[in-house]
């Protein structure tokens, strides 16, 4: 499915959805390891045109299952690692470029990840940095396993290799943290990232060396940094111009789902508002704060049954139900059958 970057909120995967620049990353790596992309590019109905079109997105789940299929056709299960190291600075797009022409290896880094959504979308979260620590962050997408192991991978993996980039030096990093727990490679990973990789962390997360956080970028242009800079923030306008009240309120909703209800006090403080403001500007669109809530729900269960194969249990803590019962029950009255009924339905396909 392709996305424009100006889509409202409500009209997009509500997983998310990310550019075809990191499916070209995807399948270089797929191809440097012996698979045949063409078999996977049209097992997955992605043509030429979709592949080349700055603008196209598929979604978040898709592009897990595509992962998924090449780390089953080359064996690989550090398929992510390889992706990293292949992955270049205009495969973040102008965000990419805007970095590699700033003037410090940290400045780089920092302006990759603040337009990160220029190029990805997820309804988990957003990924920060802390430059205090010199640490950047990528957000929780537990329950992990087979499908998204290779995310978290590609992603610390990118960000180290765009780093070693911009600052031409291979030695980068402090530490990097896991969030999932060993997969049986560690020697491999650390011997990748060259230094110490802790699994089972709190957070997914590389620290940066403060030598290499200092150092100066090999491409650093102070006026096309700034030129760069302006073309983000107007793609980022672009991308928010659209967006209701109710498109902010589902955007923050689903990563504060986990194990619980979220409250109208509790969205309202994020956007800045009153409870009471927010739920007149949410009346003046025709929708209410349980209605929000409840629509989230069921387009998330909706895609979690049809696109992965997490357990219910697990469904039904991501989406903040209090017992997989609770979960059955809404399922039932949303779709008129139960979630384990519909997802045998979706596999006889």
């Amino acid at each position: 499915m392709l996305s424009s970057n100006d889509q409202p909120v409500s009209d997009r995967n509500p997983l998310g959805d990310i550019s075809v620049l990191y499916v070209g990353v995807l399948l270089r790596a797929a191809e440097a390891e012996g698979v045949n992309v063409q078999d996977l590019t049209q097992r997955f109905e992605l043509n030429e045109k979709t592949l080349t079109s700055p603008a196209a997105r598929i979604s978040i789940p898709r592009f897990m299952r595509l992962g998924h299929a090449a780390i089953e056709a080359c064996e690989n299960r550090a398929l992510g690692l390889r992706m990293g190291a292949l992955s270049r600075p205009i495969d973040a797009g102008i965000a990419g470029l805007a970095g590699e022409s700033a003037s410090t290896a940290g400045a780089a880094i920092q302006t990759l990840i603040h337009y990160a959504l220029l190029t990805s979308r997820n309804s988990r979260g957003t990924p920060h940095s802390l430059p205090q620590k010199r640490q950047l962050q990528f957000y929780s997408i537990q329950p992990y396993n087979s499908f998204n192991y290779f995310v978290v991978d590609s992603v610390l993996g990118a960000w180290t290799q765009f780093v070693r980039t911009v600052s031409g030096h291979w030695d980068v990093l402090e530490k990097v943290t896991i969030e999932y727990p060993s997969i049986g490679l560690d020697e491999l990973f650390e011997a990748w990232f060259r230094c110490p990789v802790h699994f089972g962390a709190p957070v997914n997360s590389i620290t940066i060396r403060q030598d290499i956080w200092e150092a100066k970028t090999l491409q650093a242009q102070p006026a096309m940094h700034e030129k760069l800079l302006l073309l983000c923030e107007a793609e980022m306008q672009d991308i928010e111009r659209g967006w209701t009240t109710a498109d902010r309120v589902k955007r923050l909703l689903t990563p504060l789902f986990r194990g619980e209800t979220p409250s109208l006090e509790t969205i309202a403080s994020k956007l800045g508002l009153t409870p009471w403001t927010l739920q007149r500007q949410l009346s003046a669109e025709h929708t209410g704060f349980r209605e929000l809530v409840d629509n989230t729900r069921k387009q998330l269960a909706r895609d979690y049954i049809r696109e992965t194969n997490i357990s219910l249990s697990e469904i039904a803590w991501l989406l903040g139900f209090a017992n997989p019962t609770a979960l059955h029950k809404a399922y039932k009255r949303w779709f008129g059958l139960s979630p384990g009924e519909h997802r045998k339905q979706l596999q006889k396909r």
